[in-house]
């Protein structure tokens, strides 16, 4: 929508409300923030598309190019049920090999994909989530494909299978995941600035991670049927979050594609300071 047919300011707000109705969350407070391509949006709408601040940038990025959000979230979002399905044993799965691909390609190509566009617009913490959540993805595939032999490099014998229950691949695994569940922690405070919804995806995760690294230290120890309760809970955490993770690009698809649907995130920006009374106190300073 272009505001080359819009005369006065009103009828350019009525018309946005239009598109997006009050109990969506984003027909309020819709006058003080005009993106390039002149539609005017609250701060709200903005980090509900982007899950990132309004900030000011350079250029007309915004403008020519679609949000890459929404197709890095898929990406993820396709990829964790996958994996949570298999770590709950669903179907009778038991191992990821047979779906080593969502760890190379589903997940990691359409997150790094966003990750450049993110960053070419200007988005920080939405570039961030990508590159972490591409990095993991591709760490995992690395760990399920036997052709790399890291399992087997954990056996005399060169037995994949041996090495992949020995105590030094499941410790260091285990360590892994526990830097993992401490970095996701402090991803998660930073979300509170955005939104209920993206925060409960961080919630669910560093929560998940702690417990898978709990169900590898468990195999290190021997003691396997800890270790599979460990991994069904954290199957059924992540699968939590892969649920959430869905819904919320939903609704960022639905807010890009104008659906008058009612679907909301719990919006926590408003909970902080806005980016111009940041300016304005440091001016004062």
């Amino acid at each position: 929508m272009s505001s080359n047919g819009l005369t006065h300011k009103n009828d350019e707000v009525h018309q946005v409300n239009e598109h997006y109705p009050e109990g969506l969350g984003l027909g309020a407070n819709l006058s003080h923030v005009k993106t390039s391509g002149g539609m005017t949006i609250s701060p709200e709408l903005f980090e509900k598309l982007y899950l990132t601040p309004k900030t000011q940038t350079t250029g007309d990025f915004r403008k020519r190019f679609a949000n890459p959000t929404p197709l890095g979230l898929m990406g993820f979002v396709i990829s964790a049920l996958t994996y949570a399905a298999i770590m709950m044993g669903w179907g009778g799965s038991t191992t990821l090999t047979g779906v080593a691909g969502i760890f190379f390609f589903t997940g990691p190509v359409l997150l790094l994909l966003a990750l450049i566009f993110e960053w070419v617009m200007g988005n920080f913490f939405s570039m961030l989530v990508m590159g972490m959540f591409a990095v993991f993805w591709l760490s995992f595939g690395v760990l399920q494909t036997p052709s790399w032999g890291i399992a087997a490099s954990y056996s005399a014998t060169g037995d994949a299978a041996e090495g992949a229950a020995s105590v030094g691949y499941n410790a260091a695994i285990a360590l892994y995941l526990t830097m993992w569940g401490f970095w996701l922690f402090t991803t998660f405070i930073f979300t509170l600035k955005t939104n209920t919804v993206f925060a409960l995806i961080f919630l669910c995760a560093f929560v998940s991670s702690f417990i898978f690294a709990g169900a590898y230290y468990k195999v290190s120890t021997g003691d396997y049927d800890m270790a599979l309760h460990l991994q069904k809970a954290g199957g059924a955490i992540f699968f939590i979050l892969a649920v959430l993770g869905y819904y919320i690009t939903v609704v960022m698809i639905a807010a890009e594609m104008r659906m008058t649907v009612k679907l909301p995130v719990g919006d926590l920006s408003h909970f902080w300071p806005k980016a111009e009374d940041l300016a304005d106190m440091e001016k004062n300073e």
